[in-house]
Formats: structure tokens, C-alpha cells, sequence
């Protein structure tokens, strides 16, 4: 799997005419060769030519964690009084090449700003550019992966539509930390986020749960994500919504969410190979609007969703990427009132040859939990 992305890169790299890809921290690493650097002061960098042998710059402190892959790089430990830009630079062609270089778009500017003075005759280019596209395309395996941590998260959301997590009485917040604790308990390495947004507070998309206490009567948004590892350690992510009553809700909630709902099932009906991906957008945009909720709808369709919880492709208006087999993406259109309540439905889907494959399956419906 991993010597085939990496042919993969060097392929996309040799159509962009680059000569060596710099990755560091952030999902690109991985991804391509199953390790993920930490967020230190001190570098990591995988130093992928377009041909030869790949090398992986790390702390020694750091070396034991890697997984070593003797067909795909070469391990190069570095001490504390070593300098790692140096070696970089070293490996690259020292700084009279002309050479054109990839740097990982999660790079910390320190080290990049080092480079550049180390090789001040290299031109520089974004990674993304090569791994972006070939990362939006998942692989059975990669949809299988997804598929195992959206299960996953749709039994914690089931718990919570059935009444098994506490609502009213309760701080946003400390529902919160219950939800995380159940994505932990149903298999997720670690949490990405949970949304936890009471009444008035839904109507800000990324609410941040804090000590508001939710009440009877009122609508509360809950939007989870956390990290899964597959089975060859790469961690994959999940990401679902679902808006829950502690009561009785006025009319213009129940109407807006019946709005919502047929929103997002066109969007996803619409979520199919060759349409693109603003096209989804449009589609959900032109049913809520047509209910008269579009300037309510006030963020894009969607994301793609993989090693990253954001990633391409990315359902907006005026992204004419065509979507393709294997593209992994979120459908979540929103209606927010600011002051007063806010909805939003999400569900993760993959496109494919046969039409769109939903990945989250608990209850789409505004259901009431006196708990």
C-alpha cells in the first residue's frame, strides 16, 4: 500500500516537474509512509526525491517510534547539537541547485524560512499540489477504515437519541466530555471535537461548550468527530451531526428542520460521480432557499474527510472539481438564526460508480429526549 503511493507521488511529482518533496508534521507523512511526527521545535522531515531513495530526518529522541520501512526510506537519526536544515539542504543538492522543492503545507514557517536561506537557488512549491489530489481518492481499504469510525461515532450519536446521555441540568461542556468519552469507548484513538451547542448558542457553527446549562424545550446541536486507526496504523476520521429536542420546539424550528432535512438528502442524492462538487453545494443551497432559509445557510456544503477531518474535495460554490470514485466527503447544510437556535445535519458519504454510499446510518429525524 504505502510503496504504491509513494509511485504514485513520484509520478504526480514528475508530471509537475518537481525534483524533491519535503514532508513534515501534518497528514501527508502518514499517509505516505505510516508515520506521523510530532509537533516539536526539533525537525522531522521526509526528503523524497523524484527518484532515489527517500530519507526521513529525525530526532534520535524520536527514532524508535518510526516504523521502519527499508523499501521506502532510509532512517536518519539526528543528536541535539546536530542541525537537521543542514542535512536537508545536504541531501537536496546544497544551495547552488536549482531545484525545484514540495514543502508539506503543515511545515512550520521556522523550518521553511530556514531552508530557503539554505537553499537560496531552489524554487518552492506547496505539497499539496501532488498529494492533495491522490489523497481526496480513497481506496477500498481507506472506506473501510471510514466506514469502521463512522459506525462508530453513529452508536454514540444512537446513544444520545435514545436518551442514554443526559441532557438537561447538565453544562454543555460536561456533555461534551461525555460524548468524546464514548467515541474513546467505541474505538477512536483520540477526539478530534464535540460540538455541543445549547439553544441560542447552535446558531454559531463552531460553537466552542462551555458552562451554559441546557434546559427543558430547546433544540441542542451536537457535532462529533474523533480518529480511528486502521489496520496499518494510519488514522482515519469520522465526523457526523445531529440536532436532539429537550422538549416541545416552536413551529419555525420544526418547519426550518424538515427543510433541512430534504436538503441534505437531495445534496446527497446529488453527491454523484461526474457532478461537481459546487453542484452539491447548489443543490442544497437551492432547496433551502426555495423554503426560505438560504441566507441562513451561511457555510459551504461540505468537506472531504480522510486522514484529515477537513480535506479536498470541498462541496462550495464555485469548485468545479467533478466528483470521482473514491472521493470521501461530508453533507452538512445548516440553518442558523443568531440569538435563537441554530441546525445543522451532517452524514459522511463516498461516492462511487453504483451512486452514493452513506457512511453514517443512526436517525436523521429531530427527535425529543427528556433526559
Amino acid at each position: 500500500m504505502f510503496a504504491h503511493r509513494m509511485e504514485q507521488v513520484r509520478a504526480a511529482m514528475a508530471d509537475r516537474g518537481l525534483d524533491v518533496l519535503l514532508l513534515s508534521v501534518g497528514p501527508d507523512l502518514p499517509w505516505l509512509i505510516g508515520y506521523e511526527a510530532m509537533p516539536l521545535e526539533r525537525l522531522t522531515m521526509l526528503v523524497l526525491p523524484v527518484d532515489g531513495q527517500a530519507t526521513l530526518v529525525v530526532p534520535a529522541l524520536e527514532a524508535p517510534r518510526v516504523v521502519e520501512r527499508g523499501d521506502l526510506f532510509t532512517l536518519a537519526p539526528f543528536g541535539e547539537a546536530d542541525d537537521p536544515v543542514r542535512m536537508v539542504a545536504t541531501m537536496v543538492g546544497g544551495g547552488s541547485t536549482r531545484v525545484r522543492l514540495a514543502v508539506g503545507d503543515r511545515t512550520w514557517a521556522r523550518f521553511v524560512v530556514d531552508l530557503q536561506s539554505a537553499l537560496p537557488g531552489a524554487s518552492w512549491h506547496r505539497a499539496s499540489t501532488v498529494t492533495g489530489p491522490l489523497r481526496a481518492v480513497k481506496d477500498s481499504a481507506e472506506i473501510e477504515a471510514l466506514r469502521r469510525a463512522g459506525a462508530a461515532a453513529d452508536r454514540v450519536i444512537g446513544a444520545l437519541q435514545a436518551g442514554e446521555v443526559a441532557l438537561i441540568g447538565r453544562t454543555e461542556a460536561e456533555v461534551a466530555a461525555d460524548l468524546g468519552s464514548r467515541l474513546i469507548a467505541e474505538g477512536h484513538a483520540h477526539v478530534n471535537f464535540t460540538i455541543v451547542a445549547a439553544g441560542e448558542n447552535a446558531a454559531s457553527p463552531h460553537h466552542e461548550p462551555g458552562s451554559r446549562v441546557i434546559r427543558p424545550d430547546e433544540v441542542v446541536l451536537c457535532d462529533i468527530g474523533g480518529t480511528m486507526l486502521s489496520e496499518d496504523g494510519v488514522g482515519y476520521c469520522s465526523d457526523i451531526t445531529r440536532c436532539v429536542a429537550t422538549g416541545a420546539v416552536e413551529s419555525e424550528i420544526s418547519t426550518a428542520y424538515d427543510a433541512l432535512r430534504s436538503a441534505q438528502a437531495d445534496a446527497v442524492a446529488a453527491a454523484r460521480v461526474g457532478t461537481s462538487a459546487g453542484g452539491v453545494d447548489a443543490v442544497a443551497r437551492a432547496r433551502l432557499t426555495e423554503a426560505g432559509f438560504g441566507e441562513r445557510f451561511i457555510h459551504r456544503t461540505g468537506h472531504g474527510i480522510g486522514v484529515e477531518e477537513h480535506e479536498d474535495p470541498y462541496l462550495v460554490r464555485g469548485n468545479e472539481e467533478l466528483l470521482v470514485a473514491g472521493h470521501a466527503f461530508s453533507v452538512e447544510p445548516g440553518i442558523y438564526t443568531p440569538g435563537r437556535w441554530g441546525l445543522r445535519l451532517e452524514d459522511i458519504v463516498v461516492a462511487t460508480a453504483n451512486g452514493p454510499d452513506l457512511l453514517n446510518l443512526v436517525g436523521r429525524e429531530l427527535m425529543v429526549v427528556e433526559s
